[in-house]
């Protein structure tokens, strides 16, 4: 099973679902990538995936351009801004989702509150896609 986890930036929501599919089976082929890749993974998102058991210190924020001409047996969008672009995306796709989330890195406040933002993002996501493991991608 291959799957391909978008995002605009691919630094924050992206790794974070990557992280955990990751974790949930290591069978799974996950990659993620984004539209307008930053470069980087956020620091907070490796942080709190820290925190869960996950890590994602040695992800890479790659554009989708990388994975274009691959086949996938998923591809699934996890912000607004890739859902809108997701339509060009060329690969073979058997199945495409939408499993929106808010972007973490847009929260405003203290550090303590932006951090638990993340963590509040974190377990949303590792809810959701477990949720989405068991009931499509598990063998």
């Amino acid at each position: 099973m291959k799957v391909l986890v978008l995002c605009t930036a691919n630094s924050c929501r992206s790794q974070i679902a990557h992280g955990f599919l990751q974790s949930f089976d290591t069978n799974l082929k996950v990659y993620s990538a984004g539209t307008k890749a930053s470069g980087k993974v956020n620091e907070k998102a490796i942080l709190v995936m820290k925190e869960a058991g996950v890590d994602i210190s040695g992800h890479t924020s790659d554009s989708v351009e990388k994975y274009m001409n691959e086949e996938w047996d998923f591809v699934i969008t996890v912000c607004g801004g890739a859902n809108e672009n997701c339509p060009v995306f060329t690969g073979k796709v058997k199945n495409r989702l939408h499993i929106g989330f808010d972007d973490p890195s847009e929260f405003k406040g203290s550090d303590e509150d932006i951090l638990n933002e993340f963590r509040r993002i974190r377990d949303e996501i590792k809810e959701r896609f477990y949720t989405l493991y068991n009931t499509s991608l598990k063998k």
